[in-house]
């Protein structure tokens, strides 16, 4: 059981979560370590839109899971991987939310990437 508080969004600090309509495409170290055509935005209060990815559009063998954590009010226990192929850059690369909140349930089993952590996040149309 955890002490930490949870918070529900609210007009004061809104979270919107919607398809993104796009393929997204990450790579790292010359390789595609995600495609998907089923990414969510999350939109969080006033910080920039973040791009989830469903957890079976990723590479999963390209990650490795890391000690690292770290706890949102708004969203629950993070959990984190590096991409090895990418270096120092990439510890850390990646962030899930294995048991969000239920307010944020649609990023469950979806990962988030740190654009500076990866070499590309291309944003392309779906069609």
């Amino acid at each position: 059981m955890t002490d930490k508080a949870m918070r529900i969004p609210g007009p004061d600090h809104p979270i919107t979560i919607e398809p993104s309509g796009e393929r997204v495409v990450i790579r790292v170290g010359g390789r595609v370590i995600a495609d998907s055509r089923q990414a969510l935005s999350l939109k969080e209060a006033s910080y920039p839109a973040v791009l989830y990815v469903p957890r079976g559009d990723v590479d999963m063998s390209a990650l490795t899971r890391t000690d690292h954590a770290t706890y949102c009010p708004y969203k629950g226990e993070c959990s984190y991987y590096s991409i090895p192929t990418g270096g120092d850059r990439a510890v850390n690369a990646v962030w899930t939310y294995e048991t969000p909140y239920p307010s944020v349930t649609a990023i469950k089993e979806h990962l988030a990437f740190y654009p500076d952590r990866v070499d590309a996040i291309e944003r392309l149309p779906i069609g």
